[in-house]
Parts: structure tokens; C-alpha cells; sequence
């Protein structure tokens, strides 16, 4: 039986989302393996979404919290807001008491993948604080640590990411993920399905 691996995040202007992509890619590269990407829902109206200038939404699924039973493994990943997680994010972590009352994503493996506006807005501490939600379910943190290599070392160029996971710099909204930055989260993709396949079959 494949290891199901679900990538899940919550993209507002598509940074987010391009990372997911590639870390998908990454996945599903790993043979055995099942990559599936979903949205959590919006929680902002269409109208406060068009002030801001976001634009639709992709066609990806929305997830449901019973859905993440279903899953070997996860990914997850979201844009800062004050160097945590968006509220979108917690919104939906916040729905899943009954998975955690019943202990159904304990001994899971999760990664975190994340995006922000500038070098110092939060690139390590959006994940930092975010491993708080997998503790309580009792699911296992999975950095990346310095498994990329040499990339993890770049100096010359903007880049984003951390040994806690792949990582892209918004700036303003027009700077898109660089080729660094998506190789990264293709790493992270690989990296954690390898382990979601490992303890599933050690299982």
C-alpha cells in the first residue's frame, strides 16, 4: 500500500503555493509514495480578499481536519504574519480536536515550509512556533537540518529557508521563489516522504 504524503498549506498571493508544488514534486518523486496537495479554507471574505489584492484561489481541494487521518505524512506550509503562522493556518489547526482527542495523528511525521516579506520576518521563527501544534498532536517534527548542502550555505543571493524547512522571501509580492528556493523545497518533499516511507513500513 502507497505511502500518502499530503502536502497542505494556505497561499494568499501564490508563494506559498509554488513551494507546495515543488515540495509535491519531491514526494512523489520517493517510488512507493502518494503526494497530494490541499488548501486549508480562506477565512477572509471575497470582498476583504479583493482590497488586498489576492488573487483567486487555485483549483486544489480544500481540506477537511478529518482528511489528515488519512495521511502517512505531511507537509505543511503557510506565510507569516508577525513571525507566526497565518491565521488561516491556525484557524484550521484549531478545528482538529477531535484528531487530537483520539490521538489519530500521533507517530506521523510533518515538516514545515513557510513564506515571508523580508530577511527578518520570520524565516526561523514562523516554524519555531508552529512546531507547537504538531507536539500536542503528538505528530514528529521533521527538519530538514543541512541535508540540502551546499545550497543551505548560499551567500550571494536571497534566499530563503532554514534547517526547519524550504522557505521564499515575498518582498512586496512581485519576487517569485528563485530556482535555489524550489530545488529546496523539492529536498524537503523527498527528504520527508523518505521518512514517511521508512516508519510506515517499520510500522
Amino acid at each position: 500500500m502507497a505511502t500518502k504524503v499530503y502536502i497542505v498549506y494556505y497561499s494568499m498571493y501564490g508563494h506559498v503555493e509554488k513551494l507546495a508544488e515543488e515540495i509535491k514534486k519531491g514526494a512523489a518523486s520517493v517510488e512507493g509514495v502518494e503526494a497530494k496537495l490541499w488548501q486549508v479554507p480562506e477565512t477572509l471574505s471575497e470582498e476583504v480578499l479583493a482590497k488586498m489584492s489576492a488573487p483567486p484561489k487555485s483549483d486544489v481541494p480544500a481540506i477537511t481536519p478529518q482528511e489528515l487521518a488519512e495521511a502517512d505524512g505531511f507537509v505543511f506550509g503557510f506565510p507569516t504574519r508577525f513571525g507566526m503562522m497565518a491565521a488561516q493556518f491556525k484557524a484550521f489547526l484549531d478545528a482538529t480536536g477531535g484528531l487530537w482527542r483520539t490521538q489519530q495523528l500521533a507517530g506521523k511525521p510533518a515538516g514545515i515550509f513557510y513564506s515571508t516579506g523580508s530577511q527578518g520576518g520570520g524565516q526561523e521563527t514562523t516554524p519555531l512556533t508552529a512546531i507547537t501544534q504538531l507536539v500536542h498532536h503528538g505528530m514528529i517534527f521533521v527538519p530538514i537540518g543541512y541535508t540540502f548542502g551546499a545550497g543551505m550555505f548560499e551567500m550571494e543571493k536571497v534566499k530563503g529557508g532554514s534547517p526547519y524547512g524550504a522557505g521564499t522571501f515575498a518582498g512586496d509580492g512581485s519576487r517569485q521563489p528563485s530556482d535555489l528556493e524550489l530545488q529546496q523545497a523539492f529536498h524537503q518533499g523527498k527528504y520527508i516522504a523518505g521518512i514517511a516511507k521508512k516508519l510506515k513500513g517499520a510500522a
